[in-house]
């Protein structure tokens, strides 16, 4: 049995808990360093990455997260948490980690009111199409040679796999699919 931490300074991370609840996984939640050595695994969720930036730093978490990451702890990421997670933020200059190989642009769909949810494929999901809910999602410009695409929406990634990491642009958490859960926990099997 894993332990995952949900990274519980700001966001959604309570419905990623629900979910991985539900697959029978044990969840805590992450709120200052010591709370790293606690965990087999985080999950950073959506929310607002410069706000979550800022508390990343205020907590104290932000140097020992990234070091636990660059370790190889497994890391699940989703629209803000990928944000956070990204090499480089464009057009930006906010607290980010640096530890995925991708450049991101905030917001890239468009402002709240232009949130939508789409259908699309993943090799790695079968043949059922994926629902992806975007959120104010940023959107991947750039992927650098270690990142695998898992998934495409119009051309353009919206989830990705760097070793330890798993991001995605989009928010499953509020489908009833669990299958990029499953997927997650799969990768903890790995190791």
């Amino acid at each position: 049995m894993h332990t995952l931490g949900l990274l519980a300074l700001q966001g959604d991370y309570y419905k990623h808990g629900e979910k991985f609840n539900l697959l029978g996984a044990e969840t805590c939640r992450v709120r200052q360093p010591e709370d790293l050595d606690t965990i087999d695994a985080l999950i950073m969720p959506g929310g607002e990455s410069t706000t979550m930036g800022i508390l990343l730093e205020r907590t104290g978490l932000l140097l020992p997260l990234k070091e636990k990451i660059k370790a190889g702890l497994p890391v699940f990421a989703t629209c803000a948490g990928l944000i956070i997670l990204a090499k480089k933020v464009v057009g930006y200059s906010q607290v980010h980690l640096g530890v995925l190989d991708v450049d991101v642009e905030r917001n890239a769909y468009g402002r709240q009111t232009e949130s939508f949810e789409a259908d699309f494929n993943s090799e790695i999901m079968g043949d059922k199409p994926v629902r992806g809910v975007f959120i104010r999602a940023p959107q991947i410009k750039r992927t650098g040679p270690g990142v695998k695409i898992l998934a495409y929406f119009e051309k353009i990634p919206v989830l990705v796999r760097q070793d330890n990491i798993l991001a995605g642009s989009f928010h499953p958490e509020l489908t009833d699919d669990l299958r990029i859960q499953e997927y997650f926990l799969s990768m903890l099997e790995e190791r």
